[in-house]
């Protein structure tokens, strides 16, 4: 974590047990920090210790958001589900962790927890009586100051130019003069730049088109996809990108358009940086053409062959309250999966054109399903 004054002062809160401090020190911070994984785990955390439980499934919501495998954050939506007698999600949640790290102690001693009290009340009098808390996650760890790293830097200097003047004076060596290289760009950002012919005429006229945009509105937009394309968040490059090829844009500065995408990379769960939700992309299919989504819910109609499997996805599903949609998903080889336990899919988004309009499917790109516990429960 980069060093950032309050956070760094609300963490130091947090480790010393100083709970309504740290809260009364972000909470009022929550502009300043929105999209920040650290500020919400920590005020999470915070609220989790002083019992205020809605407010801490809140924050550790939106910090899942930003990192959804993070141990730390499954550890709190673990204990605040088994808190709730929701014995199922919260064993999904530790066996993730499991998953992840399988030596990891809280995990470990909630599963052991579970299978010893589950079905009976006792699980309920051992949290009353503060056995939860031994299941809470630990705070991070305060980054370390200014001083310090200079302090650190100075120290690692010194030995360098120490070991560098032995080194030099036993060998006869000169210091080579360093050589100092241009930053590295990504491939494809030089060629996908528009040349002074492609900018003379940048709009097409007449014809039919989603979007009707301006010369001005088109280079806005490719400029927008070049500069995201930097920042590796090739999704929301992506829509822009899907916005000048449904537009009048010209067909030099749309076939630019698709070889910037060609330069683009598949993400993973934990590298996906733009999200997207079922309404947006319902919205307007097109607009998000091959852009890839990570979203929760069940399956159903599940048909599982030797090179593929294809199930519909009722996205929104998993806390099996509300029902955002249905999509259909497949995937061009085998997957195991529960069709009774939640899960999550990485996917590309693929517009359909049917007589009724515009729908969607997924084409699958890998899926994540906490598996089951298993014997002595």
């Amino acid at each position: 974590m980069k060093l950032d004054p309050i956070l760094t002062k609300a963490i130091r809160y947090v480790r010393r047990k100083h709970y309504d401090r740290a809260i009364t020190l972000l909470e009022p911070e929550v502009n300043r920090y929105r999209g920040v994984f650290t500020y919400y785990y920590v005020l999470a955390l915070a609220y989790l210790y002083t019992r205020v439980f809605n407010m801490a499934f809140t924050y550790f919501k939106l910090a899942r958001d930003i990192k959804m495998r993070d141990p730390l954050v499954l550890l709190g939506l673990a204990a605040l589900y088994l808190r709730r007698g929701e014995t199922d999600r919260a064993v999904d949640f530790y066996l993730e962790v499991k998953d992840q790290d399988a030596r990891n102690k809280i995990a470990t001693r909630a599963l052991k927890v579970i299978r010893k009290y589950s079905g009976t009340e006792e699980l309920s009098t051992w949290i009353e009586a503060g056995g939860l808390a031994k299941l809470f996650p630990p705070p991070p760890p305060v980054p370390p100051g200014k001083a310090s790293i200079l302090i650190l830097m100075l120290g690692l200097l010194m030995g360098l130019v120490i070991a560098g003047g032995v080194f030099i004076k036993s060998k006869g060596m000169r210091l080579p003069i360093p050589q100092f290289s241009p930053k590295h760009e990504r491939e494809g950002l030089i060629s996908s730049a528009l040349d002074p012919t492609e900018r003379e005429e940048p709009v097409q006229v007449g014809g039919s088109y989603r979007y009707i945009l301006t010369r001005n509105q088109v280079f806005a937009a490719y400029e927008e996809a070049r500069q995201l394309f930097t920042k590796y968040r090739d999704e929301a490059a992506k829509v822009a990108l899907n916005r000048l090829l449904e537009s009048n844009a010209s067909e030099a500065i749309k076939n630019k358009s698709r070889l910037l995408m060609e330069y683009m990379e598949v993400p993973g769960f934990d590298t996906l940086k733009d999200r997207f939700t079922y309404g947006q992309v319902y919205e307007d299919p097109l607009l998000y053409r091959d852009c890839h989504v990570i979203w929760r819910g069940m399956a159903t109609n599940l048909e599982v062959l030797q090179n593929s499997t294809a199930f519909n996805f009722l996205v929104g599903y998993d806390t099996r309250t509300i029902l955002e949609g249905i999509v259909p998903v497949r995937f061009n080889f085998a997957v195991s999966l529960n069709p009774e336990r939640p899960l999550e899919v990485l996917g590309r988004i693929i517009p359909v054109a049917t007589e009724q309009g515009q729908h969607l499917m997924l084409e699958g790109v890998a899926l994540h399903q906490a598996g089951l516990l298993l014997g002595g429960r």
